[in-house]
């Protein structure tokens, strides 16, 4: 079964290289639904499509997030940088990944897709972007699969509203504050970063 996909853009229509939107074939009926979430076989045909290399996960991440919880912008340095791949199972959220690759031409522009429950899409995320979610709904299961192990002293956070980022948060459809937790109310802004806190 090949795999439905589509290509990602940043805000002014220019291709970000790297990210997709995974859109799984899914079977209904008088039951409910079924579908093939994840084929390694077919994932790796696409990113070779792609120009990307093969990839292997070795863990898989699983959270639960109330309306107006902000997790992110996170990621890992190399040589523990990861490659995810995000849906949600439950609700709505506006997921985001931030360009931090420096020989990118899109670097530090960001990407972002709506996932749900509802449309069952999934959003590829490579080595080289920050990652981070919205919910949009009164709460949301999101699960990523990742191409390394969690490492602590390899994560770092972005600060989620960088102006130098200017990501455009759907903040006005929440009826209430945002939740943000204290490490990510103190993460970093892109000037106390230096070269080693970026990609090649």
């Amino acid at each position: 079964m090949n795999i439905i996909y589509e290509k990602c853009f940043n805000k002014e229509g220019q291709l970000i290289e790297g990210p997709l939107v995974i859109k799984p074939k899914i079977y209904f009926d008088e039951r409910g639904f079924f579908q093939e979430s994840w084929n390694k076989k077919n994932f790796n045909k696409v990113l070779l499509e792609n120009g990307q290399k093969e990839e292997t996960f070795v863990q898989d991440n699983h959270s639960k997030s109330l309306k107006g919880t902000l997790r992110g912008l996170h990621y890992q340095k190399d040589p523990n940088a990861q490659g995810k791949l995000v849906r949600c199972l439950n609700g709505e959220v506006f997921d985001v990944a931030v360009d931090l690759r420096k020989s990118s031409k899109t670097f530090l522009n960001y990407t972002f897709i709506n996932l749900s429950d509802k449309n069952q899409t999934q959003f590829w995320i490579p080595r080289g972007f920050a990652h981070g979610f919205l919910t949009l709904s009164d709460y949301a299961e999101v699960s990523y699969k990742a191409t390394q192990y969690w490492n602590k002293d390899s994560e770092l956070s972005l600060k989620w509203n960088d102006p130098n980022i200017n990501i455009n948060w759907p903040i006005e459809l929440l009826e209430e504050e945002l939740n943000v937790s204290e490490k990510d109310k103190n993460a970093f802004l892109l000037s106390q970063l230096n070269s080693e806190h970026f990609f090649l």
